[in-house]
């Protein structure tokens, strides 16, 4: 068995599914290794993402857990046994892995929805807003360091998947930049809004009574909803949420601010006269 130095969020995520099982079905690690026949270690390598599992020992396990959820089993196979090596892998040691970890997630995600307070959605930014957002981070990042990091969300833009956001109009007036960039990076967004896959709400300020705009989340859509995850960036970094509670909790987060929002051809509207206004 070969270890991994450093699981992927999604390989992590994998293991956590199989230990979330075994636990629902009573079961200790030595008990689970006994019914696999392995070592403990093996069960709790698999489990932390350190190890891999192939489908055979993957279908063995789900069966000794007594999980009947065959789409569920299914899902957590092609997660095991995809073997994608993505166009991410070229940062590997040039970024932060949560960089990466979102590239693959957003790879294999149905479907991206995001909202965002003070920023243009990384997704949706045009070169310059990109390095203006990256260059104002402390601590200051050296050339190259920006340099990749703005060729990586460039990257990101050719590969995203049906992406649905809410913007604030704070995010659509903050000047991260000078007024032209403000300008291209709003008819940038108008573009990019008639697109098939792409559906992007505004909120605007003189909505009453609302306040569930406050913070950003990604919400990253997986094959089954119990396989979804929200991003939220922190102060100390990028945080992956996956437990069903915390995960209904954003859900119900976006569906009211998906509906307190403006519909898409009001927001293209609204964009518009902003883009006007520069």
């Amino acid at each position: 068995m070969v270890l991994r130095r450093e699981p992927t969020a999604r390989q992590l995520r994998l293991g956590l599914e199989l230990r979330r099982l075994r636990e629902a079905a009573g079961l200790a690690v030595r008990e689970a290794a006994a019914l696999l026949g392995v070592s403990g270690p093996a069960i709790s390598q698999i489990e932390s993402g350190v190890a891999g599992v192939g489908e055979q020992r993957l279908r063995r396990l789900a069966s000794h857990y007594a999980c009947t959820d065959h789409e569920f089993i299914d899902a957590l196979v092609a997660m095991a046994t995809e073997r994608t090596h993505g166009w991410w892998e070229e940062y590997e040691g040039l970024l932060p892995t949560s960089f990466l970890d979102l590239a693959e997630l957003e790879h294999h995600a149905r479907l991206l929805r995001e909202v965002s307070v003070l920023y243009v959605p990384g997704l949706l930014q045009t070169e310059d807003y990109a390095r203006a957002v990256f260059s104002a981070r402390v601590p200051e990042l050296t050339q190259e360091e920006l340099d990749v990091r703005v060729s990586h969300r460039m990257r990101r833009q050719q590969h995203a998947q049906t992406y649905e956001t809410v913007i604030h109009e704070a995010a659509l007036r903050i000047r991260v930049s000078d007024r032209a960039a403000s300008r291209n990076q709003l008819q940038q967004l108008l573009e990019l809004s008639e697109s098939d896959h792409v559906t992007v709400r505004v909120i605007p300020f003189d909505l009453d009574d609302f306040a569930r705009a406050s913070s950003t989340m990604t919400h990253v859509c997986g094959p089954l909803p119990k396989l979804d995850t929200v991003l939220r960036d922190t102060l100390h970094g990028s945080a992956f949420i996956d437990s069903e509670a915390q995960l209904n909790a954003y859900r119900t987060s976006f569906r009211k601010v998906e509906a307190a929002s403006l519909d898409p051809s009001r927001s293209r509207d609204f964009i518009n006269r902003l883009a006007k206004e520069l």
